[in-house]
């Protein structure tokens, strides 16, 4: 059985995680910037339902892989605080992790919003 006071606690230790991404995270900060710029544009563009669900996947795609992105730094950095090369390639494979995703998301973001403004010319 669903006990409402634990789910909002739950709920409550998520928003928590989201609030301290936004406030420590720098690249989660411009990230959820340009979500919101896209979300913005999408609706000015008027896309469809279909595009809809496949730019809101992707901008969850990117926000989450950059918040497990905060989690392993800060795991490794607690266990070997840049000391150890593996730290850094961990560090790095994450960034890079992250990276192809906003890439796979710039190519078909410009997919979806170049027709639509080169239709406006």
């Amino acid at each position: 059985m669903i006990e409402p006071n634990r789910l909002l606690k739950s709920f409550r230790h998520a928003a928590s995680g989201i609030i301290l991404a936004f406030r420590t995270e720098q690249s989660f900060r411009v990230q959820a910037s340009l979500a919101l710029f896209v979300v913005g544009l999408g609706y000015v563009l008027r896309v469809s339902r279909s595009e809809w669900i496949v730019i809101l996947f992707l901008i969850t795609l990117v926000l989450v892989l950059e918040l497990i992105n905060s989690v392993f730094e800060r795991l490794v950095d607690a266990f070997k605080p840049r000391l150890h090369p593996i730290v850094h390639e961990v560090k790095d494979l994450m960034a890079a992790t992250v990276l192809v995703g906003a890439i796979l998301s710039v190519v078909i973001g410009a997919m979806i919003f170049l027709p639509k403004v080169w239709a406006l010319f």
